[in-house]
């Protein structure tokens, strides 16, 4: 497991792009037959990947986390971008096509990741410390139902489809999901903000050969990273989150913290960005 450490507002002004690149982009997420995972300073939150290409891959314990289990005091959110595949927790099979959802909450032992027959299944997930256990949960791709919002003339008609959420699957503290726009918009979050009570973490995906200008920094002192197809950016509460892609795309995105209301956000109006 690697570790994640970001650095300060002031520091991030003096990054090389490089370093930028080193200290807030993750990727190399999915590899064939890996379980890849990279714990951040991010409320502690844990992201990474399994992709059973040839057996089942399990959840690990891991020496990181300083307890007999994974989710001894944890809790995971697991989104399938790719082909249909199963998680089994316990001794119950869970299918999950593309972009369905499987919460599992604190103190379970045995979570098995296989690949399906259809294709290769891809499974994203976002962990964050835990304090009370909530029940495993499903939540399908096509039982979620969610209105547009944004201005096509603005470039950010998109939909924001909420899966991991008070009003939905419950969690201690974990919110989580994905975001997709249609036909001719490109920009994400915009107007930006920042959380200064949570965390994000974003993963860019369906970039196919396209790249995403992702914004990050203090409002007055804006960075940016340009990230490509399923690579991870991570987002400080003190940090804007925005970006615009050079074609169409979807995000996910995973909040741990103070609270888990979605609206808890502090504005940044365009006139002060720098």
């Amino acid at each position: 497991m690697q570790f994640h450490y970001c650095p300060t507002p002031e520091a991030t002004n003096t990054l090389s792009t490089a370093e930028l690149r080193a200290r807030f982009l993750i990727d190399g997420l999915f590899k064939p037959d890996a379980f890849t995972a990279h714990y951040t300073d991010l409320d502690r939150m844990i992201v990474g990947s399994a992709v059973p290409t040839g057996g089942p891959i399990a959840l690990p314990a891991c020496q990181e986390t300083g307890t007999r289990t994974f989710l001894e005091r944890r809790e995971i959110g697991i989104l399938n971008v790719g082909a249909e595949g199963l998680v089994r927790v316990g001794g119950t099979t869970h299918p999950l096509g593309h972009l369905d959802c499987l919460y599992v909450g604190q103190g379970e032992k045995d979570v098995l990741f296989v690949n399906g027959s259809s294709g290769k299944s891809e499974f994203y997930f976002v962990s964050t410390p835990a304090h009370a256990r909530h029940p495993t949960a499903l939540v399908r791709r096509s039982d979620v139902r969610t209105d547009p919002i944004g201005d096509p003339a603005r470039a950010n008609r998109r939909r924001i489809n909420k899966l991991i959420h008070p009003d939905g699957v419950k969690s201690c503290q974990l919110v989580l999901g994905f975001t997709e726009f249609e036909p001719g918009s490109v920009w994400n979050t915009m107007p930006p903000h920042t959380h200064r009570r949570r965390s994000e973490i974003y993963l860019y995906f369906d970039l196919g050969d396209n790249v995403a200008f992702h914004f990050l920094g203090e409002p007055h002192a804006t960075r940016h990273v340009v990230v490509r197809d399923r690579e991870a950016v991570l987002s400080p509460s003190w940090s804007v989150h925005c970006g615009a892609g050079t074609g169409a795309y979807r995000f996910v995105w995973a909040m741990g913290g103070d609270n888990q209301t979605f609206a808890d956000m502090d504005p940044v109006a365009l006139s002060d960005l720098r």
